[in-house]
């Protein structure tokens, strides 16, 4: 059987050490009184609902997955999980960072962040269900009425009722402009949709008395392609006038996937038969109100893969101490035994290292992004807010790929720590391997995230948003440029980061040439600006650590931190010479192969 702990110490060496959280927060009205030692309270009890409450049916889950009776359309996840919300929303779980207008606790989003990390990684299935509901609250908040927001936002903040979002449908994928769910104006204001939904997740259960889903449609003169496409919310349950549920809702659940992972929620196609709806936001501006769901679950996909990145991590860390194979190659190390314990090897050290590296890496660049989102709702100062804004879009699709990617590096790295065992069920790594697959193809797949970084994010802006980020890095390197402790991290960095202006230049101008070049190159583009974050903020945990140890600190924790980033530059950075070249290799070794693919 796997096990978790919550990585608390390293969550408050980022926040209170490293970004300094509490500093950055005060500044912001609506969280000057909060304090580390509150920030530590909620999260150390956060860590033990992860594991005490959800941790222990994540096998369970996987094994018995969801039910759809097809007579009544009800779905039953699997058993515990409803007494499991039940126990998260008595807890008051739900409503962390949500608006005190609205029965939240106000909590600044850096919470919140921490605390789904660890459910992500004590169970990314049952997770889900309460996810999804952040982003429905966050488009509500954002666009919805004042009725709409009087009517709802309680029930998602107090987690009596969950939310989804309904996109896709099977012929169109992505390109949402193709969907074809219409909604027909009513008398008395409300539309009746029509269509078929499919990917779903968490879209039918009885976990809650009623569920809020938040739909694409298009009106009937709607102009064609994304332009025409409108915001709706279509309750399971007709919601009456006093916020009581009403009569049952022309919107069910036709048929639950059969999928690799994530067997535990329920993943659903959704049928819309004249499903009473009213309107988010303006006519035909749907995807601009369903985009502040949509970019809160790009944020929320990359946690996902933080999470279990960070469980594989622990589980085969331990396995490598206790399980002997072989002796080390430099010498017995485990005399008393008939084989040394596996860590001793070095391969074996580099796939821990790996998932270590990256989930500790990935952890920074959460909790930064979302002290981002808190500066940009609330500093005082305008410039501050938008410049927060523009950082966090230009870094969202690379939490999304990157985080999702080396998830899946990290956790087929620690089931082959495993080696045989890993393999089998009950150990519980092949389930992270499985669950993490998803992450990487949901909420826009990760190359539609790569041309979303390349093509909108730093070429549609001429570089500007990407220079700002830049300017955040050489900060850093003007800092500690002379610092001879630091040069294993900084030289690298510096180096990469001058790469970087021409680089982008070079594919921006190939791309004005031929589109194809972006489409080509955005791939490994991301993943090298996934290293160029990565790096910052692994010198910045160096430079922490190594200030810790210069002033006496025994903490062993500090000189962890040092090797890691060591190993981080050393055997992992150090690919983006190679991707920056498979970029610049353009587009004709891709596109000039009609006779290869025929």
């Amino acid at each position: 059987m796997p096990q978790y702990n919550p990585p608390l110490r390293d969550m408050q060496f980022v926040m209170h050490e490293v970004l300094k959280v509490t500093d950055e927060l005060k500044i912001l009205p609506p969280h000057a009184d909060i304090d580390a030692d509150t920030i530590n309270a909620v999260l150390e009890e956060g860590g033990k609902f992860a594991v005490e409450v959800t941790f222990p049916l994540n096998i369970s889950g996987d094994e018995e997955g969801c039910t759809l009776d097809k007579t009544t359309h009800e779905v039953t996840p699997p058993k515990g999980f409803k007494e499991a919300y039940a126990k998260y929303v008595e807890g008051g779980w739900a409503a962390l960072s949500c608006d005190p207008e609205y029965g939240g606790q106000g909590l600044p989003f850096v919470v919140n962040q921490c605390f789904y990390e660890m459910m992500n990684s004590a169970n990314q299935a049952w997770t889900m269900y309460p996810g999804l509901s952040h982003g429905a609250y966050e488009a509500l908040h954002a666009h919805g009425t004042d009725a709409q927001k009087k009517l709802y936002l309680p029930k998602l903040v107090s987690g009596e009722w969950t939310g989804t979002m309904c996109l896709t449908e099977p012929h169109c994928g992505t390109d949402l402009g193709m969907l074809r769910t219409k909604a027909e104006p009513q008398a008395d204001g409300t539309f009746k949709l029509t269509g078929n939904k499919i990917f779903i997740s968490a879209g039918e259960h009885d976990m809650t008395p009623n569920i809020l889903h938040l739909v694409l449609a298009r009106l009937p003169d709607a102009p064609q392609g994304s332009k025409g496409i409108s915001l709706f919310i279509v309750p399971k349950f007709n919601v009456n006038e006093d916020g009581s549920v009403g009569s049952r809702n022309g919107i069910y659940c036709g048929g639950l996937e059969h999928k690799m992972g994530i067997h535990g929620n329920a993943t659903a196609q959704i049928v819309l038969d004249g499903a009473v709806g009213t309107m988010v936001g303006a006519p035909n501006k749907g995807l601009a109100a369903m985009f502040v769901m949509m970019n809160a679950a790009r944020l929320g996909v990359g946690n996902q893969s933080l999470g279990l990145t960070e469980v594989a991590y622990q589980n085969a860390l331990a396995y490598a101490k206790d399980r002997i194979q072989m002796r080390s190659l430099s010498g017995v190390k485990a005399k008393d035994k008939p084989a040394d314990p596996i860590i001793v090897h070095p391969d074996v050290r580099k796939m821990l290292l790996t998932a270590k590296a990256y989930a500790e890496g990935g952890r920074a660049l959460a909790v930064y992004c979302t002290l981002l989102l808190d500066k940009e709702l609330h500093h005082p100062d305008e410039k501050v807010r938008k410049d927060s804004g523009e950082i966090v879009a230009l870094l969202t699709p690379i939490v999304k790929a990157f985080l999702t990617d080396n998830g899946h590096i990290a956790t087929n790295a620690c089931m082959q720590v495993f080696g045989g065992h890993g393999y089998i069920k009950e150990w519980g790594m092949e389930q992270f391997v499985r669950d993490n697959r998803i992450n990487m193809i949901y909420e826009g797949t990760n190359t539609i995230q790569s041309l979303d970084l390349l093509g909108r994010k730093v070429l549609g802006n001429n570089g500007a948003t990407l220079k700002k980020f830049g300017k955040i890095v050489g900060a850093l390197i003007a800092e500690e440029g002379v610092n001879e402790k630091m040069a294993e991290f900084i030289n690298p960095l510096a180096y990469l980061a001058d790469q970087m202006t021409k680089f982008t230049t070079e594919l921006g101008f190939k791309g004005f040439q031929n589109p194809d070049e972006v489409g080509a190159a955005a791939v490994d583009y991301l993943r090298v600006a996934g290293h160029l974050v990565f790096g910052y903020f692994w010198a910045r945990m160096a430079q922490t650590a190594l200030r810790e140890i210069a002033a006496g600190n025994p903490d062993p924790f500090y000189l962890a931190k040092v090797q890691t980033a060591r190993f981080y530059f050393a055997k992992l950075f150090p690919e983006t010479a190679t991707l920056m070249r498979t970029a610049r290799s353009g587009s004709r070794a891709l596109m000039d192969t009609d006779a290869a693919l025929a």
